[in-house]
């Protein structure tokens, strides 16, 4: 999902593991020493891909519904301070992903991003060049709408919005070219990270109920069949 502000669920992903890892490929996929290695920075236990395949088994799957009558302002105030901790979403979720950041009144005025979908670092300077880093929606406002979020009232919709479990600082570019579109139809360029993405999907949407078309259930079922699972070699 497109940010929303161009113009001012899971957590941006943790450091490189400092203990030694071993790497376990989990069905066939890109070359696995490659895949591997930037798994490493985003690692999936066991029982992370146990339970998303639970919830990925759980999903209704149908047709999508059409889109009509969505709009942005369906799911309310973009970037409202639905926690009440005095800032909006945007500027929590920025704070949460980039490192380094300098805040001033809860407004990020810089940092470093990390970006998953293309594992090109990249830097934010509060200000023209701020539309570089985008806050995404994992599953699309869009999305949400034609899987089942068009029932919702409003406060559930607008709760989805501004849910930090489905949003995620990325690089605006990337962001942009997904736009509104499901497993199916884009997934990450950083191929490592398209397990934790694929997991977060299912995982929102299992937690508010939405559905899956019969392809992007297939997407999803896929990139899960490629995951790593990384382990701590006991001392």
């Amino acid at each position: 999902m497109r940010d929303d502000t161009r113009g001012p669920a899971r957590h941006r992903p943790g450091p490189w593991l400092v203990a030694l890892v071993v790497c376990v490929t989990v069905g066939a996929g890109v070359p696995a020493w490659s895949q591997a290695r930037v798994a490493a920075r985003y690692p999936v236990t066991a029982q992370d891909l146990a339970a998303g395949r639970a919830a990925l088994g759980s999903l209704v799957v149908r047709g999508r519904a059409p889109s009509t009558g969505y709009a942005r302002e369906r799911f309310g105030q973009a970037w409202a301070d639905v926690d009440r901790n005095g800032c909006d979403t945007r500027n929590d979720i920025l704070r949460r992903d980039l490192t380094a950041t300098v805040v001033e009144d809860c407004v990020v005025l810089s940092g470093t991003l990390d970006d998953p979908y293309t594992g090109v670092p990249i830097p934010f300077a509060r200000g023209p060049g701020s539309a570089e880093v985008q806050v995404d929606h994992v599953v699309a406002l869009s999305n949400a709408w034609q899987k089942g979020a068009q029932a919702w009232t409003p406060t559930q919709r607008e709760a989805f919005a501004n849910d930090p479990a489905n949003l995620l600082a990325v690089d605006g570019f990337a962001n942009q070219e997904k736009g509104a579109g499901d497993a199916a139809t884009w997934l990450p360029p950083q191929r490592g990270y398209r397990c934790v993405y694929a997991l977060r999907q299912v995982r929102v949407k299992a937690a508010y109920g939405l559905s899956v078309t019969p392809a992007e259930r297939d997407a999803l079922n896929r990139e899960l069949n490629g995951c790593v699972v990384a382990t701590v070699r006991p001392p």
